[in-house]
């Protein structure tokens, strides 16, 4: 069996939620909390993935997915049920697939107004070659 191949989960959140909730719109910050999960035990993430309500069994979730060797991480199970249409479905897909999912389970960082001018930047500016920092 080869090495473990983590594919990150972030939910894809209008930028108009920003105020309301933004470590849901703030993906960047969902993978990067993704890639710590991985990072402390080996794992290197293979592919990201930013969606939202997407169907359990969609080709983009299982395109070469291998059994006993992927897994699926994401921030929590909050940005899961944003990102998929059942995170019921998803899970009992994934025991049937031989995939593990997995939360990072760490807190959620807090937002002050420059962390959200940042986040909105970033994302309201991607074709002006702005890339966030």
């Amino acid at each position: 069996m080869g090495p473990v191949r983590v594919t990150a989960i972030a939910s894809l959140t209008p930028l108009e939620e920003l105020d309301a909730d933004p470590f849901l719109v703030d993906s960047r910050s969902q993978h990067a909390m993704c890639a710590r999960w991985a990072a402390e035990r080996g794992y290197e993430v293979a592919r990201e993935l930013l969606v939202r309500k997407l169907r359990f069994d969609h080709c983009l979730l299982w395109d070469g997915v291998r059994p006993g060797t992927d897994l699926f991480v994401a921030p929590s199970l909050r940005v899961l049920k944003r990102a998929l249409s059942s995170v019921e479905e998803f899970t009992e897909e994934c025991a049937r697939r031989g995939a593990r999912l997995e939360t990072a389970g760490t807190a959620e960082p807090s937002y002050d107004a420059a962390m959200k001018a940042r986040v909105h930047r970033r994302l309201s500016l991607p074709t002006a070659g702005y890339d966030g920092r």
